[in-house]
């Protein structure tokens, strides 16, 4: 069985394109931080490669902003391409086939409310290498 789930934050804002047969896909990376088993609890963050497809492609572009808190369920997937150097590298992604938000409305980026924080605010989300 080939079954992922996570919780975390959007390190930007989706990406949404079309395929050449007009299939609508959308892309973003999600951070997911955890306590380290180190003495000092330090947090440490893994940044996964998030697909979607068809409708889904089209919620996640029109609804999610970096920034918020998601649930997101899929399976792996891996990817080889070259690079530019020649070098032939493998890519894993995440194809979601559902997505829940999780930041409340009133906390949610461009709203009104309160600036999105708290314990699980990511500082280093514009640090991420995507």
């Amino acid at each position: 069985m080939n079954k992922i789930m996570l919780i975390g934050n959007l390190g930007r804002d989706p990406e949404m394109n079309y395929t050449q047969n007009g299939t609508a896909v959308t892309k973003f990376s999600l951070a997911v931080t955890r306590r380290s088993k180190s003495p000092s609890g330090e947090r440490e963050t893994d940044w996964f490669n998030i697909v979607a497809w068809n409708q889904l492609a089209e919620t996640c572009s029109n609804y999610l902003k970096k920034g918020q808190k998601v649930y997101v369920e899929g399976r792996l997937e891996q990817r080889k391409y070259t690079d530019k150097e020649g070098v032939q590298r493998t890519v894993i992604d995440v194809i979601i086939n559902d997505m829940e938000m999780l930041t409340p409305k009133n906390q949610q980026p461009g709203n009104a409310g309160p600036d999105y924080g708290g314990s699980d605010d990511l500082g280093e989300l514009d640090d991420h290498p995507f």
